[in-house]
């Protein structure tokens, strides 16, 4: 197979309004679903910020290896398929791993909810954690030092990164220029909406130049990027049962973009048989079936969704993923973490 190393998509702004201006030293990937955004920080410790999705770490591991040698070390804001993907092959190739100290215990000790993979049904390739990561902790990345601050409300153990002398902020899902990252609050408790709130409070305080989402573009604005998301996270606190739906949505348009869809008439019986449809479902007060029918019929009507040669496919832009690289085990699977 030949490696197609892809070049950093271009930001559409407006002549009058254009994207805070980034260093030279970081170099931005801006990515189409499933992959998240990656962040590269070439020197002296070359240093990837997130890797992509498992069908894309080849394609993760080139572009990497052309802006900047062999990568030293590897941060992930938090451990959703979209963010670790790459984790495993760049391990392989030599790649220390950094991440949150709640979620590198877990990958330590195997847990089988790591990644939420099983329970979200998106497949993560083994990989360890080398460096437990704590507020605050200072992380030389490439030639430049950046400051650990944990975020949770996405994940428990979702953290950003933020580099004071140029003021700018890796913020992975907590928001993006248009979202902001949905909550379980089955997984993660009632409370996971506020959480997500206090950590947006927090990172704007830091009142940041730039922002660098996992998602989408750079916003132009990071005041009014935060001020939105302060407003549609605090919809979240407000409308539990509206956070159970929101999440519903993502995690199933998520499952269409890397199956290339699923056949109209396996849809229902596919998202009957998911836990997160089952948690969903009980927090709502309705039955499995009940809500897969609800959730279908909602995104179709809406456009999140499109039936076309008798599949439904999520309708937002992706990258399309190979089969075959579905194929890796659940975490409850996974080999014994052992040193490196």
């Amino acid at each position: 197979m030949k490696d197609r190393i892809p070049q950093e998509q271009a930001r559409r702004t407006s002549p009058r309004q254009s994207a805070p201006a980034l260093p030279p030293w970081l170099i931005r990937w801006q990515r189409p679903f499933p992959d998240a955004n990656t962040f590269l920080l070439p020197g002296r410790r070359p240093a990837l910020i997130d890797t992509g999705f498992v069908g894309h770490a080849d394609e993760t591991a080139a572009w990497a290896r052309a802006h900047a040698g062999d990568i030293d070390l590897v941060v992930n804001t938090h451990w959703h398929s979209d963010h670790v993907g790459g984790n495993a092959l760049l391990q392989a190739r030599g790649a220390a791993v950094a991440a949150g100290r709640p979620e590198a215990e877990a990958i330590t000790r195997r847990d089988p909810g790591c990644c939420a993979a099983e329970y979200l049904d998106q497949p993560v390739a083994p990989y360890t954690v080398d460096v437990p990561l704590d507020d605050g902790q200072v992380l030389r990345l490439g030639d430049t030092d950046w400051e650990v601050v944990r975020t949770p409300g996405h994940t428990p153990g979702h953290l950003a990164l933020w580099q004071p002398e140029e003021r700018l902020l890796v913020v992975g899902d907590a928001l993006s220029d248009y979202d902001v990252g949905w909550v379980d609050l089955a997984l993660d408790g009632p409370e996971a909406a506020g959480t997500a709130l206090a950590s947006l409070e927090r990172m704007a305080d830091l009142d940041p130049r730039v922002v660098l989402p996992s998602h989408g573009p750079v916003p132009t604005d990071p005041t009014a990027a935060f001020a939105a998301a302060l407003r549609r996270a605090r919809r979240l606190v407000d409308d539990p049962e509206g956070a159970v739906r929101y999440g519903a949505r993502r995690i199933f348009a998520f499952a269409l973009m890397i199956r290339d869809g699923i056949p109209a008439g396996e849809v229902e019986p596919y998202l009957h048989a998911r836990a997160w449809l089952t948690d969903a479902a009980r927090l709502l007060d309705k039955s499995p079936e009940a809500l897969a029918t609800e959730l279908v019929t909602t995104m179709l009507r809406n456009g999140a969704v499109v039936l076309r040669d008798g599949r439904v496919h999520a309708a937002a832009d992706h990258t399309p993923v190979r089969p075959e690289a579905l194929r890796v085990p659940h975490p409850g699977a996974w080999p014994t973490a052992g040193p490196r």
